[in-house]
């Protein structure tokens, strides 16, 4: 016989798997620069229609304590004139984050890495940038959020085909 509860709904049965725990130990600006290439080589000649583009880099590792992993997001904030392509200003950071992690099955854990931690560091990367661009002497570049999910998938996708040898068709 079950139990029911006054509404007519069962009570939750109890999971057997354990349930993931994600705690950040810290968080750290492992490499960072600014180049203002205006400032150094003065301000370019006619109008200034600055394109910003940004490109994302993961990389995680186990460390010798157990369930903790480092995670490091690489970032690469490049404007430049639109009119002749001369640079304005170059932005890299490199963000690493300290997590220990429980109750991540082993063959998600790479995903999971890859995944939530990036997207629990970004909204301290995002302000590092735009306090950069800003003292740097520019309006503050506030970045789109990441899509981690897709820059995963892409990933995958980009080793699967590398590892496909070139003779056999694409499915």
């Amino acid at each position: 016989m079950t139990e029911e509860n006054t509404n007519g709904v069962q009570p939750a049965q109890t999971n057997p798997q354990a349930a993931v725990r994600l705690q950040i130990l810290t968080q750290y600006i492992r490499d960072l620069s600014f180049e203002n290439a205006v400032a150094q080589k003065g301000l370019p000649s006619g109008d200034v229609q600055p394109e910003i583009g940004v490109q994302v880099s993961l990389d995680a590792r186990k460390r010798q304590v157990e369930n903790q992993y480092e995670v490091i997001t690489k970032f690469r904030v490049q404007s430049t004139n639109a009119n002749d392509k001369s640079p304005i200003f170059l932005c890299e950071l490199d963000y690493g984050g300290i997590f220990h992690i429980e109750g991540v099955p082993e063959d998600q854990l790479h995903a999971f890495l890859m995944i939530e931690c990036p997207r629990m560091m970004f909204p301290f990367v995002r302000r590092i940038v735009s306090d950069m661009t800003r003292d740097g002497g520019f309006p503050p570049f506030n970045m789109d959020p990441v899509d981690f999910v897709a820059l995963y998938r892409q990933e995958i996708a980009r080793r699967m085909q590398a590892e496909r040898p070139a003779d056999q068709p694409l499915s």
